[in-house]
């Protein structure tokens, strides 16, 4: 690279640069590239010869403007029809200063917005397209018309019978193509006889070899004008066989014509009009005749010229089948499996295809039956490509998947006896040496079982261990995906653990009876040396535990620790975090009856071992027991037994939070847990709201205390969170009497500092739960703090204020009418003498204030708001930005 700011050399030479003082000129002198786009904008494009139309064009746009084609209007005055002029007299033409691109260039109907493109193309197709268009709209405007859909339709109409060149014949079928589709209904149905005979001579005639563009909109064409066709129009022998001319090339040997022409057919079958009112039949009246022709072109083609032919149809009828009615499929899925037996790659590939369309589509009981659906399962078993294969059995697993969870929704019983079969045969496929071919397995058992069985389980109840019914089915799926952990499959055991854990989630609850005995493997085989999926084995056992609870895989699988151990392997050790990441929805006694005591054990075996100088093994012990009590937050996620069962726990909790400060944060979060996802009904909100006289005054001691008693920073917030939690499902009585002993608390002369802050936060979380009287009591007694030199207690008496303005409960709205003139003074001419960290939250009290008054009716008679106001206004005009804007934030 060359230097910044210089020059190669010589090049100074040959540039052009401004004269001195005309530097900011808006138009130079030399205008190259504006005067080339002007000149593509008024005439051809530089560098083109000769005229702008085409010989056949100019011929064309003579003809018209001779006025051989006239424009009238019919009986109704609504439609248009055109008619070939006997009189050879000469039109009246009038001479124009346009240019011959006059008539597109201002076409007024949308129709042609796209058409107006192409007009600075160099394509000779597109070029003949403007042509056509342009002199089109002249005609239409010089006979005094609208430019309306119907106007286009008959003028392009008349000009598709006297075009002769392919280019204008393909132009004209191209803009009759793009109008067709706006014409009216009763015009194309009026209409039909005569339009149908000119595209079906004109497609006739093109058939051959030969450019495929006019063709091909031809085609196109005719399959619009089916389309808008009424269900009577139907039973004419005359509309089948245009509709037979059309299906005829879709076995064309042009790609672009058998596309156009599939398209075509699909639009009619699955989009005419009729189909989408109110007395539609349930198939199109064509589609038996499609179904028989498409087996016939297969039959007829059967594996000669390298199935062509076959894959053409196949590809039809991959879009098709879904809308043909129950028994023209039977006969196309019988032609399907027959043409598979021909051994032809592609040819199998196609019928896949078809079979994956028909199953995604999910359609109804009168195309496809519970019967023939389970039926076309039990075929396909004879198709299934070898564990080598890898683009075959990635489509016939695909297949497999749609076919069953189609047939799930059909008839989910039915399903279930053939879903066992299929799981073997997936199984088998992790043996496949392609990883794509163990991705596409996996995820077809997962899907089976979210989409097949999931929905059903709670049809199923309860299983025993002896399986009976549609449970043996679902005993029999597992036992497939069980095998996958014998050391045959060793190399895809990730994958077989990602099914297990599948199924856990989704049947572990009813079936774990004979879950019981694949969860000894799992944890012989965590066991095992190098083991190297240990993580997804550990998932796979915790939703085991999610599902099934701690109590079933206890029972299956022993924890093997009890305190009395010779060695300290603990192999069972790491159940713990698994059970303890995973456990909800399970039962509290069990805890209290199973972990509790040996929770206990631990922590005295550990005690022992200390005093016996072997610190070490003392730690070991240690961490099981305070992993065990990590264990209850989850127990207390949706348990099934909160009114029974909570009363045997809540002494022992009580007394860990007072007595345990190591486990003090893992005991307040069982209890918030217990109270946000536990209590779901009154009678469990009860149960532990009477135990809120026991846990309150144990949490406020401990969060009053000052140094290391009360513990940490994190350790106090989160028992001053608990306590809020615990506010919430407290009686309102029992709230204002421990209000009542904290203010006193406040007032006492032996409180510290420390003191009266902790009092102060926890007023400020049982004020917005007190009653009108307990509030006007609290609100005499920390009136005089508003006025406090000591800055910490200051903000939290605000704090307190604030909270009650902005409770919603009814007991704090009354108190804020009710005080609202004393409220006002003290608010109101406490700017000055607040402190910095009061005016936060003093100024959120004036904004909880004025919401409530702006949402009264009792705003006007003391005409506070405007002084609240102008408070507000001062205070944000002090510099103190931070305040104003968080209180516009709260």
């Amino acid at each position: 690279m060359g230097k910044a700011g210089r020059l190669r050399s010589g090049a100074a030479r040959k540039l052009q640069r401004w004269r001195k003082g005309h530097s900011s000129d808006s138009n130079p002198e030399s205008r190259r590239h504006r005067l080339a786009a002007r000149s593509r904008f008024f005439s051809r494009p530089a560098g083109e010869r000769g005229s702008d139309l085409t010989v056949d064009a100019l011929k064309l746009h003579n003809e018209l403007q001779s006025g051989s084609v006239r424009l009238e209007q019919a009986g109704q005055g609504s439609q248009l029809r055109m008619e070939e002029d006997d009189d050879d007299g000469a039109a009246v033409t009038e001479k124009s200063s346009h240019t011959f691109l006059s008539g597109l260039s201002d076409c007024t109907n949308v129709t042609f917005s796209k058409v107006q493109r192409f007009w600075e193309s160099s394509s000779a197709a597109h070029r003949e397209i403007c042509a056509v268009l342009a002199a089109v709209t002249e005609v239409i405007r010089s006979q005094g018309g609208t430019e309306s859909e119907t106007e286009y339709f008959a003028t392009l109409m008349t000009t598709l019978e006297a075009v002769e060149s392919p280019e204008s014949l393909a132009a004209v079928a191209y803009l009759l193509n793009l109008v067709l589709k706006r014409v009216p209904g009763p015009v194309l149905i009026k209409k039909f006889s005569d339009t149908s005979k000119v595209l079906m001579g004109i497609m006739a005639s093109q058939a051959g070899s030969g450019p495929s563009s006019a063709l091909r909109w031809v085609l196109s064409c005719l399959a619009t004008l089916l389309r808008k066709q009424d269900l009577a129009a139907w039973s004419y022998p005359v509309t089948l066989q245009v509709y037979h001319g059309l299906l005829s090339f879709t076995v064309h040997a042009k790609p672009k014509v058998r596309k156009e022409a599939q398209h075509g057919v699909c639009s009619i079958l699955k989009g005419s009009e009729f189909l989408f009112g109110d007395t539609a039949p349930m198939h199109h009246p064509a589609a038996q005749s499609t179904a028989r022709f498409c087996v016939q072109e297969i039959e007829k083609s059967g594996g000669t010229k390298e199935a062509t032919t076959t894959m053409h149809v196949l590809t039809l009828l991959r879009d098709l089948l879904p809308c043909l009615p129950l028994a023209m499929v039977k006969t196309c899925c019988e032609t399907l499996l027959r043409v598979m037996t021909l051994s032809h790659v592609l040819v199998t590939a196609c019928a896949m295809q078809a079979f994956h369309s028909l199953f995604s589509a999910k359609p109804g009981l009168a195309c496809l039956s519970a019967e023939l659906n389970a039926q076309i399962i039990t075929a396909l078993y004879d198709y299934m490509p070898s564990e080598n294969d890898l683009q075959p059995l990635l489509a016939w697993l695909a297949v497999m998947e749609k076919a069953h969870s189609n047939l799930a929704r059909l008839q989910w019983d039915l399903c279930w006896g053939h879903l066992p079969r299929l799981f073997t045969a997936a199984v088998s496929c992790l043996l496949s040496p392609h990883p794509q071919v163990l991705a596409a397995a996996t995820q077809t058992l997962k899907v089976l079982l979210s989409e097949c069985v999931a929905p059903h389980m709670a049809e199923l109840g309860p299983v025993s261990a002896s399986v009976s019914g549609p449970a043996s089915h679902v005993c029999r799926m597992f036992r497939a995906v069980e095998e996958g952990l014998t050391y045959r499959f060793h190399a895809a055991w990730a994958s077989v653990l990602q099914v297990l854990r599948a199924f856990f989630e989704v049947c572990g609850r009813q079936c774990h009876p004979f879950m019981r005995k694949c969860l000894q493997s799992l944890c012989d085989l965590r066991h095992s040396p190098h083991f190297p999926h240990t993580s997804e084995l550990d998932r796979a056992v915790g939703a085991a535990v999610a599902r099934m609870g701690p109590e079933v895989l206890l029972q299956a699988v022993a924890l093997e620790i009890d305190g009395t151990e010779e060695t300290l392997d603990f192999p069972r050790s790491w159940l713990l975090p698994v059970i303890r990441d995973h456990v909800q929805g399970s039962r509290l006694s069990f805890f209290t009856s199973y972990f509790l005591p040996l929770a206990a054990t631990l922590k005295s075996r550990a005690v022992e071992l200390a005093q016996a100088g072997k610190s070490l093994e003392s730690k070991i012990y240690d961490t099981l027991q305070w992993q065990i009590w990590t264990m209850l937050p989850g127990f207390c996620t949706r348990p099934t037994d909160v009114a029974a069962s909570f009363k045997g726990l809540a002494r022992t909790l009580g007394t860990a939070i007072s007595e345990r400060a190591d486990l003090r944060l893992t005991v307040c979060q069982a209890l918030r847990t217990l109270i946000s996802k536990g209590c779901e009904t009154d009678a469990e909100r009860a149960e532990v709201g009477r135990f809120s006289k026991n846990f309150l005054p144990i949490l406020f001691n401990v969060y009053s205390q000052p140094g290391d008693a009360g513990g940490s920073a994190a350790d106090r917030r989160a028992v001053l969170d608990t306590i809020r939690m615990y506010l919430t499902i407290t009686e309102q009585q029992m709230v204002c009497g421990f209000l009542e002993k904290a203010s006193e608390k406040l007032t006492g002369p032996e409180s510290t500092e420390f003191t009266r802050l902790s009092i102060l936060d926890l007023i400020v979380a049982m004020a917005p739960y007190a009653d009108e009287p307990s509030l006007a009591t609290l609100y005499r007694t920390i009136q005089p703090s508003l006025q406090s030199k000591e800055r910490g207690v200051q903000k939290k008496v605000y704090r307190v204020l604030e909270e009650v303005c902005a409770a919603p409960r009814p007991p704090c709205q009354a108190f804020v009418r009710s005080h609202l003139e004393q409220l006002k003074r003290d608010l109101l001419g406490s700017l000055q003498s607040a402190a910095s960290p009061a005016k936060r939250p003093r100024l959120k009290c004036l904004l909880h204030i004025v919401k409530q008054l702006t949402g009264g009716a009792w705003l006007g008679p003391w005409g506070v708001l405007d002084r609240m106001a102008h408070a507000a206004g001062l205070f944000c005009g002090s510099g103190l930005s931070g305040g104003c804007s968080g209180a516009g934030a709260g």
